[in-house]
């Protein structure tokens, strides 16, 4: 995680680019399945990503109406990070690529580290249930099954607790 935060990045404001643009995919990520499947959206029509800022809470959110992440979606896509792109990303810089590479590795989550000390994933997909996955900068995360139930329909919310105010 030091390498990721510390290394990759030389402006601390990608982090925005980074989440939103994960935010975008995962709305194409609907907008594909939806023109196989009509009936896929739902009741959630418009495919969204939006900003708050909490300057109270000093909370950064991206939330998008995407397709959402499971509970084996979270541990898969963040909750190991040996086992992203991570390693070949790593690999593919060492050997002289572009840091424009990040993207193609699944790295740039991570970029989320780089102004906060907690990150919570609150994450719906149209056939599971709600989940939240909380970690902080260190190894260690939790991914729980929402006990507030299904708030956010689909899609996913996540929320930075910043080290210091934007």
């Amino acid at each position: 995680m030091d390498i990721i935060i510390n290394s990759l990045y030389t402006h601390k404001e990608v982090f925005i680019r980074e989440l939103v643009s994960n935010a975008s995919d995962a709305c194409d990520k609907v907008r594909f399945l939806a023109i196989q499947n009509p009936d896929y959206l739902g009741e959630i029509k418009d495919l969204e990503v939006r900003i708050e800022y909490n300057a109270d809470e000093k909370t950064f959110t991206i939330a998008d109406t995407g397709i959402g992440m499971g509970k084996r979606d979270l541990i898969k896509n963040l909750g190991t990070i040996a086992k992203t792109g991570t390693t070949s990303f790593i690999e593919a810089i060492s050997k002289g690529s572009s840091l424009n590479l990040i993207g193609q590795f699944g790295v740039g989550f991570y970029s989320a580290y780089l102004v906060s000390n907690k990150v919570v994933v609150t994450s719906k997909m149209n056939d599971d249930d709600q989940y939240v996955w909380i970690s902080t900068a260190g190894a260690s995360y939790t991914v729980s099954k929402d006990p507030r139930g299904n708030t956010i329909g689909r899609g996913s919310r996540i929320t930075l607790h910043l080290i210091r105010c934007l």
